[in-house]
């Protein structure tokens, strides 16, 4: 009996002493609570299937009230923004490359002579890069041209949800391009590169500097005659360098096994991972700069992972996302790879469709290393 009482007493001893250091470690404790509400924030509000703020065009070559009732009635619905006029097709198929509009409403000169006849006919040409967000701004457009009667007023307003009850006066012409058979794989097979690169290097560089301080060499690195950010970029490259061996990984078995190649420049492609590997390596710095253990460090890397996935729009559409949450996922260089992931993969974009993401993820790049900087100042003395 006494063995078993001293048992249980070194056991309670132990876990004692576990919670006494839990209780005291403030940041991990910080994780723990915030967590859980991020994660309702991100399944119950962020997350939606539902178009929001949707860029299209209109190319109007009818210019007949049939034609504006069209347009003004999609516009109604509260899921686009007013359109861009476009003045020629190739023009609207530059700007669908581009990424600059997701929908383009291609409207013929005879609409309203067809509809007289009683066979309009529209041509709709969505981004397929975006299966999700393809079928569902079809859908709703659709819908609406299917419920305008040419030969009456139709009601102001439209609800996309109601029953059609006949078969629509317009008929909706749709074409995917980029995805013309909307593959669900090529939507996940483009941002592969990105989901694999931020989970390495928020893994890798989260143990940068805590693991130099926990093993008592902090110190004398920093009074080596460097400076912090040569410190940091040291620290950096070679795992550059595994990261570029990830990347043509993530290019060559989606080719070699499903055969799917990216269409657009490689250079551009190569050029544009270096800001963004960086960017995200020095997440990891930041992360390091900040708790005290390698298990905090690992601990909080996990938890900057989960919202980069969901709030870059590697998994799902961030043009689905409420405003105000939409832009916070900016702040995440990974929502801007998986724009240029997708633009030179699927669209076979170049340097010119990919200088403003590139150009965006050297300013975070530089915001971070400011943030390092100004971390690790206070410990140079």
């Amino acid at each position: 009996m006494s063995r078993w009482r001293e048992f249980g007493s070194n056991v309670w001893a132990v876990a004692y002493k576990e919670a006494a250091v839990i209780r005291h470690d403030k940041a991990f404790l910080s994780v723990i609570i915030i967590q859980p509400w991020m994660m309702f924030l991100v399944f119950g509000v962020i997350l939606s299937n539902e178009p929001a703020d949707v860029r299209w065009a209109v190319l109007d070559e009818s210019h007949s009230a049939i034609s504006r009732r069209l347009v003004d009635h999609i516009q109604g619905t509260g899921y686009f923004v007013p359109p861009v006029r476009e003045t020629s097709y190739e023009q609207a198929r530059e700007r669908l490359r581009g990424g600059k509009v997701l929908a383009v409403l291609v409207i013929p000169p005879s609409l309203a002579r067809d509809a007289e006849r009683g066979n309009p006919q529209v041509q709709l040409l969505l981004d397929g890069s975006d299966p999700l967000s393809a079928a569902r701004i079809g859908g709703y457009i659709g819908r609406v041209a299917a419920a305008l009667d040419p030969r009456i007023e139709a009601p102001a307003s439209y609800d996309p949800e109601r029953a059609v009850r006949s078969p629509g006066a317009i008929d909706v012409r749709q074409r995917f391009w980029f995805n013309p058979t909307l593959d669900d794989r090529r939507f996940f097979l483009a941002g592969l590169a990105g989901m694999l690169l931020t989970n390495l290097c928020l893994s890798v560089s989260c143990l940068a500097l805590v693991g130099e301080r926990e093993s008592g060499t902090y110190e004398q690195m920093l009074a080596l005659p460097t400076h912090p950010i040569e410190i940091v970029l040291g620290k950096l490259i070679p795992n550059v360098v595994i990261c570029y061996g990830l990347l043509l990984f993530s290019m060559i078995m989606p080719g070699l096994v499903f055969g799917f190649w990216p269409r657009g420049s490689w250079l551009a492609l190569f050029l544009a991972t270096l800001p963004f590997v960086l960017g995200s390596l020095a997440i990891g710095v930041f992360v390091s700069t900040i708790v005290r253990t390698s298990a905090q460090a690992v601990f909080i890397s996990v938890f900057f992972i989960l919202p980069s996935f969901v709030l870059s729009g590697v998994m799902m559409p961030y043009q689905f996302m409420p405003h105000g949450i939409r832009e916070i996922g900016g702040f995440f260089p990974l929502r801007w790879y998986q724009i240029t992931l997708r633009r030179v993969i699927e669209r076979g974009g170049g340097f010119a469709e990919t200088a403003l993401p590139v150009a965006t993820m050297f300013v975070i790049f530089a915001a971070l290393l400011a943030l390092i900087r100004w971390r690790m100042k206070p410990r140079l003395g």
